[in-house]
């Protein structure tokens, strides 16, 4: 851990511009400030909504124009087959070899999807001959995978789903579940978002086992089940939903940059670089 003696501050130097200046710079910094919050406020408020869809989406409270009728309930055994990752350290992981998604690497992400070749660069690689890999443990398009341990009760559903439509290696790793389609009831688009409901995270719980680190087995999560509405109200449904997380990320790409041009104002002001007064 590193530290700092009270002998090294009494002799470090900062800038120090007159107090009128002070106070411009400072009023500057904060009216970014405040447009910076008034950006989270907002990108929180929106995701609130996307929640409050999903949940009324998601389970027929609430139906897209022009549907109706009764929905199926099915079991997830029903829909897919289940199998595990290959497990392999952090340690064991670098920037070389195959694309290797470790169960952290999905609590971590805010997204529900995963993309093998648009987020090639940034997924973390196993240098391992393939011939060493189960089949069921490669993962192809549409595949969903589930972490089978979570240290709180809200991560013990965290679940992502793979985009990989050029069949880019892609190794299933430590504590994951993989869920490989048996039917096509369900579209890929779909996947994203049909497990986010109350209902099914409830479900998790009730099957979770385990107290500092709980989890679902693959013997239990066969047994879970999903309302299944008809092709074309699920495709209603996910364009409604995916159309929320697109105006989301556009609002989070303005936030970054509204957190980067602060940053900058910092260093040129707090440099002397730019004046706000003529001096």
């Amino acid at each position: 851990m590193k530290n700092i003696s009270k002998g090294s501050l009494f002799i470090l130097q900062v800038p120090l511009p007159k107090k009128v200046e002070q106070e411009s710079i400072a009023e500057a910094l904060s009216d970014a400030d405040a447009l910076i919050e008034s950006l989270e406020q907002l990108i929180t408020k929106k995701r609130q909504i996307q929640q409050g869809a999903m949940q009324e989406l998601l389970t027929g409270k609430k139906r897209p124009s022009g549907f109706s009728g009764e929905w199926e309930v099915k079991k997830l055994g029903d829909l897919f087959s289940f199998s595990g990752g290959y497990s392999a350290s952090r340690d064991q992981l670098s920037s070389e070899g195959h694309c290797y998604l470790h169960y952290g690497d999905i609590h971590g992400s805010s997204k529900m999807t995963i993309d093998a070749k648009g987020d090639y660069q940034n997924i973390p690689k196993l240098n391992i001959p393939l011939k060493r890999i189960a089949s069921n443990s490669l993962l192809e398009d549409g595949d969903v995978v589930f972490v089978d341990a979570s240290e709180d009760d809200k991560g013990t559903s965290r679940y992502i789903v793979v985009v990989n439509k050029d069949d880019i290696p892609f190794i299933a790793g430590l504590h994951t579940i993989v869920a490989k389609s048996k039917t096509s009831e369900l579209t890929h688009e779909y996947r994203r978002y049909c497990f986010q409901t109350a209902d099914i995270h409830q479900q998790f719980l009730f099957f979770a086992v385990g107290t500092k680190v709980s989890g679902i087995s693959k013997s239990n999560i066969p047994k879970l089940t999903l309302p299944v509405p008809p092709f074309p109200e699920q495709a209603a449904i996910a364009e409604i939903l995916m159309d929320m997380e697109a105006e989301i990320e556009v609002r989070a790409e303005n936030l970054e940059k509204t957190r980067q041009l602060k940053q900058g104002m910092m260093r040129n002001l707090l440099t002397g670089k730019i004046r706000l007064l003529k001096m």
